[in-house]
């Protein structure tokens, strides 16, 4: 009996979700290929001239009830600054992570990202180390991430700007990520190092 209750909720939530999604993009810069299915209401915000754009048949997971590990809060997808832009590739599964964007994040085809990740392209503010009155005033510059494809990042994973991760490489959870991570390698801990790679 639980079972069914979850499955139709679930259906709720993704006939929710992807509506959402569909009158969002009327009066929004975001392009939807075919597929993609949406679990719940997003948090979505898109500035002038930046833009969204989600592959074909990607899953962007906000239900919680038969998620393996508890998520803190809905996707979130922040797009601001000229010109910015979020990617997200064909056949890629995010589950109540937050991707901000305030210059470009590109996430490949085929990545998996578990619930509670952040994936942010600035600090948002500059150190000033010297002149520590005005860092609240101040904004540092972002930097690119690229996730390229069939990466697997665990959750609770932070991802900071200008981070390049490989093909198939693989984040463990609880990680934070400051250093480029090679291709079909395995990643862990903070900040996070080289634990394993295929030769």
């Amino acid at each position: 009996m639980k079972v069914t209750r979850i499955k139709i909720k679930k259906a709720f939530y993704l006939l929710v979700g992807n509506l959402y999604v569909s009158i969002l993009r009327i009066f929004n810069n975001i392009e939807i290929m075919r597929g993609v299915k949406v679990f719940g209401v997003p948090i979505i915000i898109i500035n002038d001239n930046a833009s969204i754009k989600i592959g074909g048949d990607v899953v962007l997971n906000s239900f919680n009830d038969d998620y393996h590990v508890n998520m803190y809060g809905p996707i979130k997808l922040y797009v601001e600054g000229d010109g910015a832009f979020i990617r997200i590739g064909e056949k890629t599964r995010i589950h109540g992570s937050c991707i901000h964007a305030r210059k470009g994040i590109s996430i490949g085809n085929r990545c998996l990202i578990a619930a509670n990740t952040n994936i942010i392209d600035s600090h948002g503010h500059r150190a000033l180390l010297s002149d520590v009155e005005k860092r609240y005033l101040s904004v540092d510059e972002p930097e690119e991430i690229v996730i390229e494809d069939d990466v697997w990042i665990g959750c609770n994973v932070l991802i900071f700007p200008g981070v390049k991760i490989g093909k198939g490489a693989i984040v463990s959870a609880n990680s934070v990520v400051k250093n480029d991570v090679p291709s079909c390698s395995i990643v862990c801990g903070n900040p996070a190092v080289l634990i394993s790679k295929d030769k």
